[in-house]
């Protein structure tokens, strides 16, 4: 079995977390902050959209955006000589774009559960408004940010469709698990497709396994 595939997505999955994860946090905060609830409708319907919408329709929009004639694709290509589409950084960016939405709803959830009585204590004892999201509000909602990265981080490393359409299926470079089981089946080598679907059930299994642990972790913070 070629173990290409699992570590491309693993350090596709990785590097993705890693921008989500802090994307997606501060993205709640200011959410979770707004006031004007209209406002605050129009921009959460924005946030969540690629989680409702067909990742091959996700992959379509950021195929126009960061392709070789994409407004940032070609500022990339003509000023700085680096090609965005069908390169392994591309498959980091369909990533981003798709596990976003988890880990913004999960961090905006999280937060918006931290008992409000918390953070007019931090007010009364002179904090400001930082310094009571990392001191107070971020370890109070910890198990639920938690949650939502491990949750992101799965999400990141089964994504197909949009992965497909900006980064393409190259061997050795963009083929990613779910690519690579599609090209076994595609060409009628079941073994190798059997194997790479052990794996990223296993991969599965450990994510729901860590999500059970986070979840317990949150009743008994609440």
């Amino acid at each position: 079995m070629n173990l290409s595939p699992i570590l491309i997505s693993i350090r596709t999955a990785t590097a993705a977390i890693v921008v989500t994860f802090f994307l997606g946090l501060l993205a709640a905060k200011f959410v979770a902050g707004m006031r004007r609830k209209e406002w605050k409708m129009i921009l959460d319907g924005i946030l969540t959209l690629p989680l409702v919408l067909p990742p091959t329709v996700a992959g379509f929009f950021l195929l126009y955006i960061f392709g070789v004639r994409g407004p940032v694709g070609k500022f990339f290509l003509d000023f700085f000589s680096i090609k965005i589409a069908f390169s392994w950084g591309a498959t980091v960016l369909a990533a981003v774009a798709i596990s976003f939405p988890l880990m913004y709803r999960s961090a905006r959830g999280a937060l918006e559960q931290v008992d409000p009585n918390l953070i007019y204590a931090g007010r009364t004892l002179g904090l400001s408004e930082w310094q009571i999201f990392w001191k107070v509000s971020l370890p109070t909602a910890m198990p639920g940010i938690a949650s939502g990265g491990v949750l992101a981080f799965a999400r990141g490393l089964g994504e197909f469709g949009a992965t497909a359409m900006i980064a393409g299926n190259i061997a050795g470079k963009t083929r990613t698990l779910p690519l690579a089981i599609y090209s076994a089946v595609s060409s009628g080598d079941m073994d190798i497709a059997y194997n790479y679907v052990l794996v990223i059930v296993i991969f599965s299994f450990a994510v729901v396994a860590l999500m059970n642990y986070f979840t317990i972790q949150e009743k008994r913070v609440k």
